[in-house]
């Protein structure tokens, strides 16, 4: 099981009335299925995009057995879980339009193949969440080929335009919702290529918890939910409505419920990208977690302009309505960079230092950090989709055996010095530097576990905030800036530093001294 986490502090909107108080911030993490030997986690998961991370078999495309022959490397790195894009047969290089939800996708492998990476990675103490794509199939999939017939069972899988329907409408993601086939309108929000469920059909809600619990009885630890919000939220003129996101809560509710049955450990995470927390909450009535998409705009943007986004006060009042949505049990998912958006070092205009800081703040951030691959060796990407997913950089020489070759590299990834290899090299790299704040959160249990509270000492360019369990009390500090910055700590005693990403980090008395873009954690 993977952890839930609660948050108790009670947060003040006054940080100066944090000075003195006993401000308590509470975590707990219930014991749940481990291997034997309970192996250190981190609470840090790891994206794959399938096709781009490994090749084992020399054709240039990523595979399951090239995840399992790196699984050593996600160990070093110090990643407690694998999130996998869909695996399933389809005739996308994406694979976002499933033609079959009981196969893999042979590209990739054999059930064999999934098995033994599922073995291995449990083995090492990794979990496995794989894309869970529901709100559509492929035009391509037998079910959709059945249902162009209007006499077959599976017609009323899909949505047809009716009398009356605007065949003008806005999808809710942008472009056209209505295509025509055979001289009818089919519901496909995304493109003609992957036409919409239709949920309001009790045998379509059987089917995909079939599939779900296939899929659990392989060993799969859990799903990413794929456009979680758009299994009623349908067109433009829904987003927003209450009545459309109740009815997408109550499906999602319903699904948790049938595989809980099956598993009573499953973890579902879902695909909310919500522009305000209030938007994203009431997911957590009916899943574990959500990504959490408007902080992930605050990190990067607190990166770029070297300004304190006031983290503590942030997510703390954010905790408090995931919270009171989620019955008290939930877990955020903060993370910087994903498939669908630009490299972070390119939405930071190349420059390394912000890179770092937005990787220090969103690995000091409570809940499970995503990782996107390639992130940590500073990979770059930016729009068309193909660019943001293109091949891993494992060896100085983009060819040798194991690495992915289906999509060709831009320059800006074609250097030697963008690789693992040379990356893991050097103690001073991008890589060592994710490397050592995943293991920060091994070695520090609040850091990993704990709540999360404002301190007095953020503002301007000093990030700060307290991160707390039962047990341990951390302080951790940003300077987000090129300017060394001297910081009176108030507020209760920190008295040590115990980590820190640069050297000159020195505290004398309350005062702290924090270099160019660097971290500290004081205890």
């Amino acid at each position: 099981m993977i952890p839930l986490f609660w948050h108790t502090g009670r947060h003040r909107r006054l940080k100066a009335a944090l000075a003195g108080a006993a401000i308590a911030l509470l975590a707990a993490a219930p014991a749940g299925a481990a291997t034997p030997s309970r192996p250190a986690r981190s609470g840090v998961y790891y994206e794959i995009f399938v096709r781009s991370f490994a090749d084992s078999n020399g054709d240039g495309i990523g595979d399951l057995n090239g995840i399992t022959a790196r699984l050593p490397y996600l160990k070093w790195l110090g990643v407690s879980g694998l999130w996998l894009t869909p695996i399933f047969p389809s005739p996308s290089y994406h694979g976002y339009d499933v033609t079959h939800y009981f196969a893999v996708n042979p590209q990739f492998g054999t059930m064999a193949d999934f098995h033994r990476l599922l073995r291995k990675a449990h083995a090492l103490g990794i979990k496995v969440l794989i894309d869970m794509v529901l709100n559509h199939t492929s035009s391509r999939n037998p079910w959709f080929q059945q249902a162009l017939n209007p006499r077959s069972p599976y017609h009323d899988w899909y949505t047809w335009a009716g009398k009356g329907t605007d065949l003008s409408a806005l999808s809710s993601v942008g472009g056209r919702a209505w295509h025509r086939r055979d001289g009818e309108y089919y519901l496909g929000d995304f493109s003609r290529q992957m036409p919409d469920l239709n949920y309001d059909n009790p045998a379509v809600r059987r089917e995909m918890i079939k599939v779900g619990r296939f899929w659990l009885a392989q060993g799969v630890d859990g799903f990413r939910l794929d456009a979680t919000t758009q299994i009623y939220i349908d067109f433009k003129s829904q987003i927003g409505d209450p009545r459309v996101i109740a009815k997408n809560i109550a499906w999602w509710r319903q699904y948790h419920a049938a595989l809980r049955a099956t598993d009573p450990h499953v973890y579902l995470l879902g695909e909310v990208p919500a522009t305000r927390e209030s938007q994203a909450a009431p997911y957590y009535a009916a899943l574990n977690s959500v990504f959490d998409f408007p902080l992930a705009k605050l990190i990067v943007a607190a990166a770029a302009h070297e300004r304190s986004p006031d983290l503590g006060t942030y997510v703390a009042r954010a905790w408090r309505r995931f919270r009171k949505d989620a019955g008290g049990r939930f877990v955020d998912s903060p993370f910087i960079s994903n498939h669908d958006r630009d490299r972070v070092i390119d939405q930071l205009h190349g420059n390394m230092s912000h890179m770092r800081m937005a990787a220090a703040m969103v690995l000091t951030m409570p809940g499970h950090p995503f990782v996107y691959y390639g992130e940590e060796i500073g990979m770059h990407g930016v729009k068309p989709d193909e660019d943001i997913r293109q091949p891993m950089r494992w060896d100085r020489k983009p060819h040798e055996p194991g690495e992915t070759w289906w999509e060709p590299l831009t320059p800006d990834n074609a250097s030697p010095d963008l690789s693992v290899a040379a990356e893991r090299a050097d103690p001073r790299s991008l890589l060592n530097f994710y490397r050592r704040l995943i293991l920060w959160r091994i070695e520090l249990p609040a850091l990993r576990d704990g709540g999360i509270a404002p301190d007095p000492a953020d503002g301007g360019a000093i990030s700060a905030y307290v991160r707390a369990d039962r047990s341990q009390r951390l302080l951790v500090i940003h300077n987000l800036s090129d300017t060394s910055s001297s910081v009176t700590l108030r507020g209760p005693a920190f008295r040590a530093v115990i980590r820190r990403t640069r050297s000159g980090v020195r505290l004398v008395g309350r005062v702290l001294t924090m270099p160019a873009y660097s971290t500290a954690i004081l205890q």
